[in-house]
């Protein structure tokens, strides 16, 4: 990408005129560390300049910040009264709330409250019935019903051999806990990054001369080996997603009113789940849009979108854009296994726009950020987060 033309976009973020283009090309340039790295000088240019020259009281400082955040926070209900685009330019990091929280910026030394999310287990239950538990961060074997090591666990990667000649489809189902992530690759050598609070069942071994078809639940990225002999078909419950070589993100929980399939590359089509038939009504996309498949209708649409917010989730961060706190707080309790209660109803259909690096950043330095700049309140109440 050319820095000149990425530079001119800086610039423009900085003087408040970015448009939503704008920020989107930004936050792909800035996915690079090399480019986050630059990114981060200009911010801290910019703030020493606007905030910081000549003071060294940090109180004075924060308080400067906050003044200027509450002044774009006025700017933006002004733009929602307009049914403007919703984008708040507060002076701080795009991609982060990150760095001026990691150097406490927004942290209360008198805020004591904490939560503990949730540990629970990733788990693959194998054709017998037995359930295996993984471990995140360890190493395992998966054996067959012969005792024949079919697949491989090392840390975050489950591998399956593809070793043999199966005349049988056995499933296994792997079972991803909210606060987690993991990949699997299946027995024909796809690919498949599995989102927090997401299963996919699979065969052990793909049978020859046959759809290779797997069914989930919740979200994945995949990344499917090419084989024009056998198809590969992705059961979102009520969805088919057949794959003609490709990568792709379906997002399909089982309480979103819509599933969503987004194509980065290749080729994919839609159709209601059921038998591959030659008359088959299928809805096709190409890279760099986004189908959605409404669950109560049966209705499939599709929209140009940036894909890159769509896969976000891989590398750790959650990009909201124009996104009702209603869905957010879906996201967040996904991501971070964590029970969040909203009594402040007027909140539920209110737009934000935030990119979150959850790897980085606690589920509190969120929530402090979502009170300082939004002024929402909350409190922790028994392990839960209570939006009054």
């Amino acid at each position: 990408m050319d820095f000149k033309k990425v530079e001119i976009i800086i610039i423009k973020y900085f003087s408040q005129s970015a448009n939503m283009d704008d920020l989107d090309v930004l936050n792909k340039w800035i996915e690079s560390p090399e480019n986050q790295e630059i990114f981060q000088e200009y911010v801290k240019t910019h703030f020493a300049i606007t905030l910081a020259m000549n003071e060294p009281d940090i109180k004075n400082i924060k308080k400067a910040l906050f003044h200027e955040i509450r002044k774009e926070k006025k700017k933006v209900r002004a733009f929602r009264l307009k049914s403007i685009m919703k984008y708040a330019a507060i002076a701080i990091v795009f991609l982060g709330i990150g760095i001026l929280l990691q150097k406490n910026i927004f942290s209360n030394s008198t805020d004591k409250e904490t939560i503990v999310p949730k540990k629970d287990e990733i788990t693959l239950k194998l054709g017998n019935g037995n359930i295996k538990i993984i471990a995140a961060d360890g190493t395992s074997k998966v054996y067959d019903a012969n005792g024949k090591v079919v697949g491989k666990q090392n840390g975050k990667d489950l591998v399956y051999s593809g070793n043999g000649a199966s005349t049988k489809l056995v499933y296994n189902t792997l079972s991803i806990p909210n606060g987690k992530r993991f990949n699997i690759t299946l027995s024909d050598g796809t690919l498949v990054h599995l989102n927090s609070g997401s299963s996919i069942t699979f065969p052990v071994q793909f049978l020859k001369n046959s759809i290779r078809k797997v069914f989930l639940s919740g979200e994945a990225y995949f990344e499917v080996a090419h084989d024009k002999k056998n198809a590969f078909v992705v059961n979102a419950n009520k969805l088919d997603v057949q794959v003609y070589g490709t990568k792709f993100n379906v997002n399909n929980y089982p309480e979103d009113q819509a599933t969503d399939v987004v194509l980065v590359e290749g080729s994919v089509s839609m159709s209601q789940s059921g038998p591959i038939t030659k008359n088959k009504n299928e809805f096709f996309l190409t890279p760099g849009y986004k189908g959605t498949f409404n669950k109560q209708d049966k209705k499939i649409t599709n929209e140009k979108v940036n894909t890159s917010l769509y896969t976000s989730w891989m590398t750790g961060n959650l990009v909201f854009r124009n996104e009702s706190f209603e869905n957010i707080i879906q996201k967040l309790e996904r991501h971070y296994n964590v029970i969040i209660i909203n009594n402040n109803k007027s909140l539920a259909n209110e737009t934000f726009n935030a990119t979150i690096e959850t790897d980085h950043e606690s589920i509190e330095q969120v929530f402090n950020y979502f009170k300082k700049v939004y002024q929402i309140n909350y409190s922790i109440v028994e392990n839960k987060i209570i939006i009054n």
